[in-house]
């Protein structure tokens, strides 16, 4: 468990009263050029502000590509860095792996024919299937898989993603992919709970997906996604060619690792491409939100009807609508997807009405400088959501401070140890470092280096819980014994002292061996990691 930067701002505006100008839009790049802003700002105090070329070089990003949707219309796209180390700029017109992203602009595709009645989210999906059917098993024997379930990772399909397959090997078909039949690096896709039961993210679902849509119209999924959504939204740089053509690989971004050196062979294929297939730039993924924004507000528009776009975009279970995640306020909801490919991260957001942004990077390293790109957007463009959360840090007593140290358990082998140290509280949880908590009140603390916070109720004596807010949950850790917070500070003291002299744990290279012997084989128990692991 990691903490989050949670999306809060203190001021609502999506708009502003007067039309921007160039020289206005010039300075609000500058501003998000010169001053990445921090997770937390502190009132009163001057945020400590970076460079976007030098978190770029910070973090191995060659290059970053940017398209802000405002008022409903690309206000401006402009590329940073270099495609490759040495080679030309990246401009708006670099393309780069949507990841992820594709799995959105899938979504589209299929509520598309279902506006058309040639499909129905509710319907078992081999009624259309043709080259291979979802195999029956007992959790599929009552409940039969649908789209609206593939779509929304509520199918019960295993495989969360996707590795890729290096330039020049040997591609699976996707019944190979799907039957986890060599050469596909992936496990079988299969249904291994009821459908509809949970939410989980499966990549596989969207294979599943893929191929049927290749059934029912008799055409390439390339070819099918250019018909009914890439040309009609305008996003005529895009394409889910793979690999992409040999002519366009001029047009690309190369991929790179996150200790800055680049992916062997250059960009990694995806056969599996509704999930994440697309090449594109963030000025086509911005035209595919406001061709959704069009139809949400009822504006003409050339894919979804506005009753199709309330239906994609409509929460279940944990606020998956088709394709894409949502969130926001009933005043201000929004849509949202990032993609990590090998080499390539990047994340769009767009509020059903507005602004919006798509950031593409070509590392791994991305997909961080991408959060920091729009929490940044997000402070100048004045969103509700994303930006930094703003705190007003006071002097709190010592003696008040020391109530609150000890260890807290959250879950079984999670906990925050907490301490004091002259007049500051400092905060370590499990396997992390030690990080310090200053005061919005005598019982309320946050961290500056992500947005989370820490409340202890207010009790007689030491505290015997606190409540950790964060990424919109709230988690009550109960204070350990003396006895039990004993051994968690000497696990931690030993841990200290391991990476200090870079020795492992006893036991950790025959994990790390397993978990390499399951990613050769492409058999991975995805449940035993970690969700930025998986």
């Amino acid at each position: 468990m990691h903490f989050l930067r949670t999306a809060i701002a203190s001021t609502i505006s999506l708009g502003l009263i007067f039309a921007q100008t160039p020289a206005d839009i010039e300075q609000r790049i500058r501003h998000i050029q010169d001053a990445i802003l921090p997770a937390v700002l502190t009132q009163g105090q001057p945020p400590a502000t970076t460079k976007l070329a030098d978190r770029m070089d910070a973090l191995h990003v060659p290059g970053v590509s940017i398209a802000v949707i405002h008022d409903g219309k690309i206000e401006w796209a402009r590329g940073f860095g270099v495609t490759r180390l040495g080679g030309p700029a990246v401009t708006p017109d670099t393309l780069f792996q949507a990841a992820s992203i594709s799995k959105p602009v899938t979504g589209m595709a299929v509520m598309h024919l279902v506006q058309t009645g040639k499909l129905d989210l509710d319907a078992d999906v081999n009624r259309y299937l043709k080259t291979w059917k979802v195999p029956e098993n007992s959790f599929t024997e009552k409940t039969k898989v649908t789209l609206r379930e593939l779509l929304s990772h509520t199918a019960g399909m295993t495989v969360h993603g996707f590795p890729g397959y290096a330039a020049g090997a040997p591609l699976p078909t996707l019944v190979e992919i799907l039957n986890g039949e060599k050469p596909a690096n992936t496990s079988a896709i299969r249904v291994d709970t009821v459908p509809g039961t949970n939410w989980r993210y499966s990549g596989g679902g969207f294979v599943v997906t893929q191929l049927l849509l290749q059934d029912i119209t008799g055409q390439s999924f390339p070819a099918f996604m250019r018909e009914t959504v890439l040309g009609p939204s305008g996003m005529t740089r895009s394409t889910y060619e793979q690999p992409l053509p040999k002519n366009r690989m001029g047009e690309a971004a190369m991929a790179y690792s996150g200790d800055g050196k680049p992916v062997g062979g250059g960009p990694h294929v995806y056969p599996e491409m509704a999930p994440a297939g697309l090449w594109t730039t963030p000025s086509d993924l911005a035209r595919f939100a406001i061709e959704l924004q069009k139809s949400l507000a009822g504006k003409p528009n050339t894919v979804l009807s506005a009753a199709m776009a309330r239906e994609m975009l409509k929460p279940g279970k944990n606020h998956w609508g088709i394709g894409i995640g949502t969130g926001g306020s009933v005043e201000h909801p929004y849509f949202s997807h990032g993609g990590a490919n090998e080499g390539f991260q990047c994340n769009l957001v767009a509020y059903d009405t507005g602004d919006g942004a798509a950031i593409m990077t070509n590392s791994d390293n991305g997909g961080r400088l991408a959060s920091e790109l729009l929490r940044t957007i997000a402070y100048e463009y004045k969103w509700p959501d994303f930006a930094p959360r703003e705190h007003k840090e006071i002097s709190v007593s010592p003696s008040i401070l020391s109530q609150y140290a000890g260890v807290y358990s959250i879950e079984p082998g999670f906990n925050l140890s907490i301490t004091l140290a002259g007049s500051q509280l400092i905060s370590q949880a499990t396997g992390q470092e030690k990080v310090p908590l200053f005061a919005d009140s005598a019982t309320t603390f946050f961290l500056k280096v992500v947005d989370a916070e820490i409340e202890f109720p207010k009790e007689n004596g030491p505290a015997s819980q606190l409540i950790l807010h964060q990424n919109g949950q709230d988690m009550t850790a109960k204070r350990l014994d003396d006895a039990e917070a004993k051994k968690v500070t000497d696990a931690a003291a030993a841990f200290e002292k391991r990476f200090k002299a870079q020795t492992p744990a006893t036991g950790s290279e025959a994990a790390l061996r397993r978990m390499l012997e399951e990613l050769r084989t492409g058999k991975v128990n995805y449940d035993l990691l970690s969700p930025d692991l998986a």
